[in-house]
């Protein structure tokens, strides 16, 4: 065509065509912004490890929070003792020239340590509401990475900010989760993260380069896998124990938790009293229980929450929720009111002996969640107790197995399974005091866990921890011999007491609960066997197998026969 001079060409189309591309890409942009806006992603916190901070003053002084509910000193009870500990650290951020004009400096760091539910984090909390400084926020599970080298960076980062807003206030929740010790008992094969994330914050506290007006509260409920470095002093200069609450601790935290809450109490409401029936409750466990009775006025449409409405929420807390549709039938109700009515007269027994002990207040036969198809409930006695008595201890080992002893009784020695749990806690309670409190006189006053560790320290290299099966073997027979004798007393008091336990039983069978002065009632005639007399005092420690002693009417009018075993 060009040879031939054609003219040839095409139209051409590219006009408008800049205008169009741009309002395609424009599109584009558009879409990916709105689904970026609806992604919750955070790029600003991504770096930081999730680290939160609340910042309770700025420049003018005013306090501002990002939450409403702030919660303060007024707010913690019961834990008076590691409330002053940490009062006096918020005390010396607010004014330091009381201190420093006396040469004192502020702890590097204050370990919080408790049972779960004590109050640790809440006290935490009461230190960011107090203090008008930064508080920063975070969980030590956030330091551990997959990344060799991130936690520790983290932790560089969350200390860089501490000192650059100083004095501030840093709180490290769970720290066991990243200071467990180096020394590999607690850790079955070695991490590098975790390590070099430990080693981090040991320098950030007590290093070449810290900060005096940075002061870093830990909590832990294991400050037994902590390593030794972490707890030195230097690093965290006080240890604060956040123990359970005494009958008073637990009496102030009800009243703050009814005045938070605003509850309407009738006047039948004492909460001394429900506080002397809730010992070795915690905080969080005080908590729940105002909130279960709560829960159940509501569930009755009641106006305000009685007496009975915080009875029942204990009942709850202890033994479980009663269940509505689940009944006992035929056999099987006969022989769980036997073995409830076996607890009651052994346990009404053993207090006829040992004044000043819980009376039993309750029968119930109606089935519980977790399995319970039975309930004997003995209230705790009116004033704490931090000691227990041998003869108390075995006075608790004979009621335990009362229950046992009612069904073989009754049923002609066909028992069933329903002791279990009695079983399970009596055998703790021996062991405990065979190889543990060394109440028992053939063994001696020995701690069988610290003999086979070796020593209380950490080395582990005595040779007596190597091989204790003999003593092992000891103790198991001494706490078998304890528990058949216990069993054996419990069979002397049930036979001592038929009336009460069969017409009891008949009427715990028919009613399904039994109660208060009814009762007692019943019980006022149960009478104490020599045989737990014995018991209880001790008089049958030495257990000495005697020969030709296979049944009980051949045993001598000076021993007693162990069930199962001969005589004793």
């Amino acid at each position: 065509m060009v040879e031939n001079s054609v003219e040839f060409g095409s139209p051409d189309r590219r006009s408008g065509g800049i205008l169009n591309s741009a309002l395609v890409a424009l599109i584009y942009v558009v879409l990916i912004a709105v689904v970026l806006q609806r992604l919750p992603i955070n790029f600003s916190q991504q770096s930081t490890g999730q680290l939160r901070s609340r910042k309770n003053s700025n420049s003018s002084g005013e306090k501002v929070s990002e939450s409403a509910d702030i919660v303060t000193f007024a707010d913690v009870a019961g834990v008076d003792e590691a409330k002053e500990e940490l009062e006096e650290i918020v005390e010396f951020l607010r004014n330091p020239e009381r201190y420093v004009r006396l040469g004192a400096r502020p702890p590097r760091g204050v370990l919080l340590v408790g049972l779960p539910g004590t109050g640790k984090t809440l006290l935490a909390k009461a230190v960011a509401g107090e203090a008008e400084v930064p508080f920063i926020s975070c969980s030590a599970s956030e330091f551990v990475e997959l990344y060799v080298g991130m936690g520790a960076a983290r932790v560089r980062e969350l200390f860089a900010r501490a000192k650059k807003e100083s004095p501030s206030i840093i709180f490290i929740d769970e720290i066991d989760a990243v200071a467990k010790s180096r020394d590999g008992r607690y850790r079955i094969v070695s991490n590098d993260e975790r390590e070099q994330t430990l080693n981090q914050l040991l320098t950030e506290m007590d290093g070449f380069d810290t900060n005096s007006a940075v002061i870093v509260l830990g909590a832990t409920n294991r400050a037994d896998v902590l390593d030794p470095a972490l707890r030195r002093p230097g690093r965290f200069d006080r240890v604060v124990m956040v123990e359970a609450p005494d009958k008073f601790g637990r009496e102030s935290i009800l009243k703050v938790h009814v005045n938070r809450k605003e509850l309407p109490l009738g006047k039948d409401v004492d909460l001394s009293g429900i506080a002397a029936m809730t010992t070795g409750f915690t905080g969080a466990d005080l908590a729940n229980l105002v909130n279960e009775a709560a829960l159940l006025a509501g569930r009755s449409n009641k106006q305000i929450v009685e007496r009975v409405d915080f009875i029942s929420a204990v009942e709850r807390s202890i033994a479980g929720i009663e269940k509505k549709h689940v009944k006992l039938k035929g056999n099987e109700k006969a022989v769980v009111a036997r073995h409830e009515v076996g607890h009651a007269v052994v346990g009404t027994a053993v207090a006829n002996l040992l004044p000043g002990q819980p009376r039993v207040e309750k029968l119930s036969i109606l089935p519980r969640s977790g399995g319970a198809l039975g309930f004997t409930y003995t209230p705790p006695t009116t004033e704490d107790r931090y000691l227990l008595f041998v003869d108390e201890l075995r006075g608790r080992l004979v009621t335990l197995l009362g229950g046992r002893a009612a069904e073989e009784i009754v049923l002609a020695g066909r028992v069933s399974t329903g002791a279990l749990d009695d079983i399970r806690r009596a055998t703790d309670m021996a062991y405990k005091a065979v190889a543990e409190y060394g109440l028992n006189q053939r063994i001696g006053p020995i701690s069988l866990a610290t003999l086979s560790n070796g020593g209380l320290d950490d080395s582990g290299g005595s040779p007596f921890g190597r091989d204790q099966g003999h003593l092992v073997d000891l103790v198991q027979g001494e706490v078998k011999a304890l528990l058949q004798s216990a069993l054996e007393v419990a069979l002397s008091v049930v036979r001592a007491n038929p009336g009460v336990l069969e017409g009891l039983g008949a009427y715990l069978e028919e009613n399904e609960k039994v109660e208060g002065e009814e009762l007692q009632e019943w019980l006022k005639s149960v009478v104490a066997p020599e045989e737990l007399a014995s018991f209880i005092t001790g008089k049958q420690e030495h257990v000495l197998q005697l020969e030709g002693c296979s049944e009980k009417s051949t045993c001598p009018s000076d021993a007693v026969y162990i069930y199962g075993g001969g005589c004793a």
